[in-house]
């Protein structure tokens, strides 16, 4: 059962990385595909009606994170306090950057919000891919499975390593770089004009960014965290997860390539978006799935100390507490994806750059 709700509290983080991902993405590109005020508010229209729906994937995550095991949440919650105070902080100003926007006429007041939203974006992703890092990497738990760390200290892998260090940045840098693709060819999708074509542009240049970096951390990955090699040596079926992960990244610079190459018709392009887009996703999902396979049955390795790691079995909730919450949590699932299904159906199509002021 411990499995069971470690698969799928993985799966809900994927969801959130795939849906809150193209936000950030969006934001991250933001000042770079949309150069006059019409072309911002064209920008945040295509995310204006989903992101915050897009973060409760965060919170329900978190949640079932806290019931299905509780020592894991006690752990990481107080160890990572100060990286996720910030986490909060950037969530919030990301957040009120949206909604602010346009509420004053201001020749100073819009790039502002314009200037918070694009550097929150660009932080979470950072700070989320630094996130991932560490968990590969493990933390210094002692005997009751609690750590700290300093946010950082020189910046090398050791038995004073802080959660900021050349792995867990290299590994934040990959997730910027993803992140930033990803919400390039969102707005390829949702957007036309000039926005759409800068777009395109940035997302070919972004994708040798994403590909090198996958290369390193991957590399590094091996070294650093034994157990992922380990896992994948003992259960060869798992590299059907890196593979996925490969095969969207390369579709992702295929698709791109046949917009640019042919003279294709309207119908024709607008495919060739949507499908680069669906490579991304494939692409952040192979590459999560890779790291979950990889460190399972681990939920929190330790550094130093592999007997006082954090694993499913060691971690869960009562037997009896998994089985019933189950029941609830495919309740209340069906319910959230069919609402989703609906808000993304209602929302489809391309936004074009406007000259009013309301709304986004």
């Amino acid at each position: 059962m411990e499995t069971v709700w470690y698969c799928l509290i993985a799966a809900m983080i994927a969801v959130y990385v795939l849906l809150d991902g193209f936000d950030l993405g969006a934001g991250i590109v933001h000042l770079v595909v949309a150069k006059s005020d019409a072309e911002r508010r064209q920008v945040l229209r295509t995310i204006g009606s989903v992101w915050d729906g897009n973060e409760v994937w965060l919170l329900a995550a978190g949640g079932t994170l806290y019931f299905a095991f509780p020592a894991l949440y006690a752990s990481g919650f107080s160890g990572f306090y100060l990286p996720l105070m910030i986490v909060l902080w950037l969530l919030v100003f990301r957040g009120i950057s949206i909604e602010f926007r346009n509420h004053v006429e201001s020749p100073v007041w819009a790039p502002l919000w314009d200037a918070v939203f694009c550097f929150s974006s660009l932080l979470l992703a950072v700070f989320y891919g630094a996130a991932l890092g560490n968990v590969v990497r493990g933390v210094p738990l002692d005997a009751r499975g609690y750590f700290f760390e300093a946010l950082w200290t020189d910046f090398r892998l050791g038995p004073e390593t802080g959660i900021l260090d050349w792995y867990t940045i290299l590994v934040g840098l990959a997730a910027f770089f993803a992140l930033a693709q990803h919400g390039a060819l969102w707005l390829l999708v949702k957007t036309a004009g000039a926005v759409e074509e800068r777009a395109r542009r940035v997302a070919r240049v972004v994708w040798w960014g994403v590909a090198a970096l996958t290369v390193l951390v991957t590399w590094f990955t091996f070294r650093v965290q034994p157990q992922v090699p380990a896992n994948l040596s003992g259960h060869r079926w798992g590299y059907v997860f890196p593979l996925l992960a490969l095969a969207g990244l390369l579709a992702v610079r295929w698709f791109l390539e046949r917009q640019s190459a042919a003279q294709n018709t309207a119908q024709t392009v607008a495919k060739n978006e949507g499908k680069a887009f669906l490579a991304s996703c494939a692409y952040l999902l192979g590459m999560l799935a890779s790291v979950v396979f990889g460190l399972y049955p681990y939920v929190l390795p330790a550094r130093g100390n592999p007997a006082y790691a954090l694993t499913v079995h060691n971690a869960k909730a009562s037997d009896y507490g998994l089985r019933i919450g189950l029941v609830w949590w495919t309740i209340g699932m069906a319910l959230v994806t069919a609402y989703f299904v609906f808000l993304y159906r209602h929302f489809a199509g391309k936004v074009v750059a406007g000259t009013d002021r309301e709304g986004y």
